[in-house]
């Protein structure tokens, strides 16, 4: 396994984290799926890895826990020997006017969105290889500012701020930090209560006429941990199809 690329993908058992471990270990790298409470989804994923040929492992862990980012590096280590890659893909967007907005809502989108990812690249300092790479999301919602996504917007404009500071204090490990920005994707994330009307809406403010799919954020993924992309470091890539 030494030769072998290790990447811990978080919020891996649906949507585009199930795309991006497929797609990553269709590049020969091995996967930690990581799942919160999906373990039927989680488990298929392992297997549609398996059966075309990757290496692929499930492992529970909600990354609002204080202890989860340790659970998934040694996960990691004792399945495959280390850690290469880190994507910092699971998150939680909760809609709502800030005047409407609870502590319990703020609290749980600071604690997933914000400090879970957090945990895990403090983590991965320790712990990632040399030459390693880390791959935040954050969302283009940071930009278009639109009501109703205060909270979500917040916790990603952090992560973009670490994003940016972070590869400044790895640099002599050679590892590289980079976040993307996704526009609208057709995930249960973004589509659950929402009626017809206003996806169709939101499809129209896209040049292109579509909303995103989760092979659109893999593909760039799959750029960013790859050795073709080692002089990108420290940025933020909108892929949105140019919404804004």
């Amino acid at each position: 396994m030494q030769n072998t690329k290790v990447a811990i993908v978080t919020g891996a058992s649906r949507g585009i984290g199930a795309e991006i471990a497929r797609g990553l270990a269709a590049d020969g790298i091995a996967v930690i799926v990581n799942y919160s409470r999906s373990s039927e989804q989680a488990d298929a994923v392992v297997a549609a890895i398996s059966a075309a040929g990757g290496k692929a492992h499930a492992v529970q862990a909600n990354i609002a826990d204080a202890d989860a980012a340790q659970t998934l590096f040694t996960a990691a280590e004792n399945t495959f020997g280390k850690v290469d890659i880190l994507v910092n893909n699971a998150g939680i967007m909760e809609l709502s006017a800030i005047s409407a907005t609870d502590d319990d809502s703020f609290e749980r989108q600071i604690a997933i969105n914000l400090t879970a990812p957090f945990r895990l690249m403090r983590e991965a300092t320790k712990r990632l290889s040399e030459g390693g790479r880390i791959i935040n999301f954050s969302s283009s919602v940071v930009g278009l500012y639109q009501p109703q996504y205060g909270v979500y917007a917040a916790t990603k404009a952090a992560v973009e701020a670490l994003t940016h500071i972070l590869p400044k204090e790895l640099g002599s490990r050679g590892i590289t930090v980079n976040a993307i920005a996704p526009g609208p994707v057709a995930t249960d994330l973004f589509l659950n209560g929402k009626s017809d009307e206003l996806v169709e809406r939101i499809k129209n403010m896209n040049p292109l006429g579509r909303l995103g799919e989760p092979q659109d954020i893999m593909q760039v993924v799959r750029f960013l941990v790859s050795q073709e992309s080692g002089w990108i470091n420290g940025q933020v890539i909108r892929v949105n199809g140019g919404v804004i």
